[in-house]
């Protein structure tokens, strides 16, 4: 039995059920977000879609998706729909890559900030790129939420209703530049923010998602470097991230902490870039001269908040730094592997060498 409906403009819509189960004809109506869970079966991703008004039934997406390879391929996140689609033009919307919406990666050494390449592209930190995940076009409606207003909530939002962990929401809530009060607690990986949530909202999921990821990393008020609290730890790990290698991580975290031991400076080049917004690059010495929190060639200590998004590695590298004497470091091979040393003469002659040889 087919029973039609005669819509406005003479697009028709209808039910059939000759095969057993009810669908829809043709492509929709309205746009409508539907989300899809990790775990969800195709059956399960067919009954959202029904619940959501965009199929007649569930069965008719499962039965038009059995021959697409596709389907079973969806991942979880939100998707924009219309109501009212056949099962078959349900599979190939949603199936399609521009439907997927609201999903952002974040990966280590990122920072707020959008960073200026030497060759004077931008890559996008973590403003722009929440910023971007939070847009769809919703029935012509935009729902992206701009950089400045994200800005504006993280330097006023209370941190511990957006999910900072207990630790860090003292030191965080004092940040010199409110804008960064979240800089590193913001963990690595894949986030899925639904268009048309508000800045606060959007920005608690993420930051609620990344306190879990940065526990699961081994950090936390029980958990921290030896001698540092919970959120020292942090920084010490984002200036890791920003530093090294993988291959180095531990190295170099032992450095920043036989330089604290000994109440020296860090003088890290990544410190310094960090304000300017620029990649770890070498610092000119007049850039070197200035006074700053973050210049750690002229300021004893940690600067007062991360750098960076550290990676879970750099944090085990933080909790857990590879026993050694050494004090000084430089990049001595071309795969970024850095040469370590105890004293300054050795870290000079390393430095000649690496340059002879065309490093750096």
């Amino acid at each position: 039995m087919t029973v039609l409906v005669l819509l406005a403009g003479g697009a028709y819509y209808g039910f059939t059920e000759i095969f057993g189960y009810d669908d829809y004809e043709g492509s929709g109506e309205s746009d409508v977000l539907v989300q899809v869970e990790k775990g969800d079966s195709t059956s399960a991703i067919g009954n959202r879609l029904q619940a959501a008004g965009v199929v007649a039934s569930g069965k008719a997406f499962v039965k038009a998706g059995e021959d697409n390879t596709a389907v079973s391929r969806l991942q979880q996140g939100y998707y924009v729909m219309k109501t009212k689609m056949s099962g078959a033009s349900a599979v190939e919307k949603m199936t399609a890559p521009a439907s997927k919406v609201g999903q952002v990666e974040i990966r280590p050494y990122t920072q707020f900030h959008d960073i200026t390449q030497p060759d004077g592209k931008k890559t996008p930190g973590v403003y722009t790129l929440l910023s971007k995940a939070s847009c769809a076009d919703l029935n012509g409606t935009s729902t992206c939420i701009p950089v400045e207003e994200l800005r504006k909530t993280i330097e006023t939002a209370d941190l511990a209703k957006l999910g900072v962990p207990s630790w860090a929401v003292e030191a965080a809530t004092n940040a010199e530049h409110k804008d960064r009060r979240l800089e590193g607690l913001i963990a690595p990986g894949i986030f899925n923010v639904k268009p048309g949530w508000t800045a606060e909202e959007l920005l608690t999921n993420v930051v609620k998602t990344s306190a879990e990821r940065i526990l699961n990393a081994g950090l936390s008020d029980q958990s921290k470097g030896e001698g540092k609290t919970s959120y020292e730890t942090l920084v010490i790990a984002s200036i890791i991230e920003r530093e090294a290698v993988k291959a180095d991580f531990g190295k170099i975290s032992r450095v920043i902490y036989n330089r604290l031991d000994e109440k020296m400076r860090l003088e890290m080049d990544s410190t310094i870039n960090y304000v300017l917004d620029r990649p770890t690059l070498l610092t000119k010495p007049e850039e070197r001269e200035k006074a700053g929190v973050y210049n750690t060639y002229k300021s004893v200590g940690l600067t007062p908040t991360p750098i960076a998004v550290p990676s879970a590695e750099a944090i085990q590298a933080a909790l857990k730094p590879t026993a050694g004497e050494w004090l000084f470091f430089v990049k001595c091979e071309k795969n970024g592997l850095s040469c370590f040393t105890v004293t300054n003469d050795e870290h000079n002659k390393a430095k000649l060498d690496a340059q002879r040889r065309g490093v750096y």
